[in-house]
């Protein structure tokens, strides 16, 4: 059998767990981007548009059409910043933080279904090996950017 590359089984992977949140989500009029930026928003303070993106590792476009499906839905209302007048915090609505109660249910029980069949020794190894891949990738040390740059 031929090996598997690492960003293979790491894609593939994460496609399964995309669409399995699709779908769960669909049952439910909303997807898994809505799930996630409902988990990452603060719920008793709320969070900084500017620190959304990047807490959820999204593009400013893709954020911007969720944050305006999201708020359209009411799941979310938008309010200035006291510290900064530019800027806005992302608050929940009660029907927010309902639906951030249900998304949080989803993704405990998928953790726990991959617990019940993965020793722990097995989970502490995938955390090991994700942080390594993350922090080489942080750090550039895997493509040196200038050297692509140059040639």
């Amino acid at each position: 059998m031929k090996e598997k590359t690492i960003d293979y089984v790491l894609r593939t992977t994460w496609l399964a767990v995309n669409k399995m949140y699709n779908e769960e989500a669909a049952q439910f009029g909303t997807t898994m981007a809505t799930g996630f930026a409902l988990l990452s928003i603060d719920p008793e303070s709320g969070t900084p548009s500017t620190a959304l993106g990047p807490k959820m590792g999204m593009e400013a476009t893709s954020l911007s059409r969720t944050l305006k499906m999201m708020e359209e839905k009411g799941l979310i209302v938008r309010k200035p910043n006291p510290d900064d007048g530019r800027g806005v915090i992302i608050h929940l609505t009660d029907f927010g933080h309902e639906k951030r109660d249900y998304s949080r249910e989803k993704v405990l029980t998928f953790n726990e279904a991959i617990k019940a069949n993965v020793s722990e020794e097995e989970l502490n190894s995938f955390y090991k090996v994700a942080d390594v891949i993350n922090n080489m990738i942080s750090n550039k040390q895997i493509y040196n950017q200038k050297e692509h740059l140059l040639k």
